[in-house]
C-alpha cells in the first residue's frame, strides 16, 4: 500500500496543492486510476474533465461516475469542482484544478516507490506528418550503437531486437493517456530500455499527458492542417505542439531539433526557454541550418545525399523513398547525434534503415509500382505525390478517402491536391467511423469542376476501389493507396473489420495475373 507522504517529498508542489492534499496525505491506497471503469478497492480515482473545447461539463453525468467508484476508491482527486454534490459521498474528494501539472509525476512516483527503475532517456517527435517515420528511424539508428531502444506511437509500441527488427503491439492513441503512458514508460524501464523514441501528439501535449516524461531531445517535423475539429485554429494547433520545446514543462530537455523549412518553425524555437537547450535546425533549402542536405539524388530505390552537420559533412545512401523522407532522415540523424552517435556510426547505420510500415511502402510486383502510404492530410498527400511524379513514366494514380468524425474542412483540400498532382484519382472510403461514407465522399467532391469530375472515379467500397486501380493500371504506372498505411482494419459504426491495403493490392495483383 502507498501513501502520498513519501511522493510529495520528492516533488516540488505548490503550497496550495500541499494544503489541499493534507487531509489524505497518510491515507493508504494502491494506485492512481483515471478510468472509472478500472477502479478497484483502495485505488485513487483521478477525475479529469474533458479537454474537448466543445464539451460542456455535465455535473449530473459526472456525479454518476463518482457514485460508481465511491464504494471502492480510497479517495478522489478531481480536476472538476464537485462541491455542489460532495455531501452525497462519504469518501474524501480533493479539488485540484491544476492536477495535470503534476499527475504524471505522481503516477511515476507511485510506480518507483515499490521497485525503483532507471528510466530511459526519451526522444519525443511532434508534427503533423512524419512522427511515426522519424521516431522509428531514430530508434533504429541509436539501437545500432548498442543501446536498447523502444518506440511508442501511432503504429504501436515495442522494443527493437539486436537485429534492428521491430515487433509492435497495437495502441489506441498516438500518445497514450497519462496513466497508460507512465505505466508503459516504467515497463520499458523494467525491460532495460535505455532510449525511448515516442510520438507526441498535439492532443497529448495540450492535455499534459507527457507531464514528467524524461524528454531529453525534442523534434519538430512540420505543421499542416489537421485536428481543427479539436484546436480552434492553426495558431492554437502550433502552440500545443510548441509545449514540447519548453524546458519549463520538460526540464531534462537538452536538444531541440526543428525543421526550419516549415512556416511554424519560429513558434517552436521561441518556446525554447533555457540557454541550456541546444537548438539544431534542419533543412532541405537553407544552408545556414545546422543539418543541411547539400546534395539530394532521389530515385525509386532510395536517395543519395550529402549532409552538412556541426560535426562535418557526411555522405549517405538511404533506402527510403521520396524527397520528404530526406527531411525525416535529417531529423533522425540530428536526434541520434544529440544522443551521442558519431558521423561514422551514422554513415554505417543509414543504409540498413527500414521505413515505417505503411509509409511509402512498396508492394512487391513485377509490373507497375504500387505504394501504400499513411498520408491523411493535404500536405502529406501532396508530398507523396510530388516525390513520386518525377519517377512515373506512365500515369500516376491515387486512391484515398477521408476519415469520419474528423476535421471536415480538409476533405475537399485533399481532393484538390490529388486532382492537381495525379493523372487518375479514385475517391473511396477510409475509416467512416460513425459517419455515412457517401456524405464524406460528397464533402470530398465539394467545389470540383466538371472536368475534374471527368478524371475522377468515386467508389465507396475501398476494396473495390483498390481492385479497380490495380486492374486498370499499366506496367509504367505508379499507384498510391493513401490514408490508412499501417492500419489493418476499417472502422465502420464502431466496429473494426479486418482490412489491410497491402493485402488488398496483393489479392488484386493475383487476380490480374490470372
Amino acid at each position: 500500500m502507498l501513501t502520498l507522504q513519501p511522493m510529495m517529498t520528492g516533488l516540488s508542489l505548490p503550497q496550495p496543492v500541499i494544503l489541499a492534499l493534507t487531509p489524505v496525505i497518510n491515507t493508504k491506497f494502491n494506485r492512481f486510476v483515471v478510468d472509472s471503469r478500472q477502479v478497484a478497492a483502495d485505488d485513487v480515482f483521478v477525475l479529469l474533465k474533458s479537454q474537448n473545447p466543445h464539451d460542456i461539463p455535465d455535473l449530473q453525468k459526472i456525479t454518476r461516475y463518482v457514485h460508481e467508484v465511491a464504494g471502492q476508491a480510497a479517495f478522489i482527486l478531481s480536476e472538476i469542482d464537485l462541491s455542489p454534490v460532495a455531501a452525497q459521498f462519504s469518501l474524501p474528494i480533493i479539488y485540484l484544478p491544476t492536477i495535470r501539472d503534476y499527475l504524471g509525476a505522481l503516477i511515476q512516483q507511485s510506480l518507483q516507490l515499490n521497485d525503483p527503475q532507471p528510466l530511459p532517456a526519451v526522444v519525443a517527435v511532434t508534427g503533423t506528418n512524419g512522427k511515426t517515420t522519424v521516431s522509428q528511424l531514430i530508434a533504429q539508428l541509436v539501437s545500432q550503437s548498442e543501446q536498447k531502444t523502444g518506440v511508442m506511437g501511432t503504429a504501436g509500441n515495442g522494443i527493437l531486437t539486436s537485429q534492428g527488427q521491430l515487433s509492435l503491439t497495437p495502441t489506441t492513441h498516438t500518445t497514450l493517456e497519462v496513466f497508460n503512458l507512465q505505466h508503459a514508460l516504467y515497463d520499458f524501464a523494467k525491460q532495460g530500455v535505455n532510449i525511448l523514441a515516442i510520438e507526441a501528439s498535439s492532443h497529448g501535449l495540450h492535455q499534459q499527458r507527457l507531464q514528467a516524461m524524461p524528454v531529453t531531445v525534442a523534434v519538430f517535423t512540420n505543421l499542416s492542417r489537421d485536428h481543427l475539429d479539436y484546436h480552434t485554429d492553426m495558431q492554437d494547433y502550433a502552440n500545443a505542439k510548441a509545449r514540447l520545446f519548453n524546458s519549463q514543462f520538460f526540464p531534462e530537455l537538452t536538444h531541440a531539433i526543428i525543421n526550419v523549412d516549415d512556416e511554424f518553425a519560429k513558434v517552436m524555437i521561441d518556446q525554447v526557454a533555457s540557454n541550456e537547450v541546444t537548438v539544431w535546425r534542419y533543412s532541405l533549402t537553407n544552408p545556414e541550418a545546422e543539418f543541411f542536405a547539400k546534395s539530394i539524388k532521389p530515385s525509386l530505390e532510395g536517395v543519395e545525399l550529402v549532409i552538412a552537420t556541426p560535426m562535418g559533412e557526411i555522405t549517405l545512401v538511404s533506402p527510403l523513398l521520396g524527397r520528404f523522407n530526406v527531411a525525416n532522415l535529417l531529423a533522425s540523424i540530428a536526434a541520434a547525434a544529440a544522443m551521442g552517435m558519431s558521423l561514422s556510426a551514422l554513415a554505417n547505420a543509414v543504409p540498413k534503415l527500414k521505413g515505417a510500415v505503411g509509409r511509402m511502402d512498396k508492394v512487391a510486383c513485377t509490373k507497375g509500382c504500387f505504394i501504400v502510404d499513411y498520408a491523411h492530410t493535404p500536405d502529406a498527400l501532396e508530398q507523396v505525390l510530388i516525390s513520386l511524379k518525377p519517377h512515373c513514366d506512365g500515369r500516376l494514380w491515387v486512391v484515398f478517402g477521408c476519415g469520419g468524425d474528423r476535421d471536415k474542412g480538409k476533405r475537399p483540400l485533399m481532393t484538390q491536391v490529388a486532382l492537381r498532382l495525379a493523372d487518375q484519382v479514385i475517391l473511396t472510403a477510409d475509416n467512416p467511423r460513425t459517419e455515412d461514407p457517401h456524405a464524406i465522399l460528397l464533402d470530398m467532391q465539394a467545389g470540383m469542376s466538371q472536368a475534374q469530375h471527368n478524371k475522377t472515379v468515386v467508389q465507396p467500397d475501398r476494396k473495390a476501389a483498390i481492385h479497380y486501380a490495380v486492374r486498370q493500371a499499366d506496367a509504367n504506372d505508379i499507384v498510391v493507396i493513401a490514408g490508412k498505411g499501417h492500419e489493418t482494419y476499417q472502422e465502420i459504426n464502431g466496429v473494426r473489420y479486418d482490412f489491410d491495403d497491402r493485402v488488398m493490392i496483393a489479392e488484386a495483383l493475383k487476380l490480374r495475373q490470372d
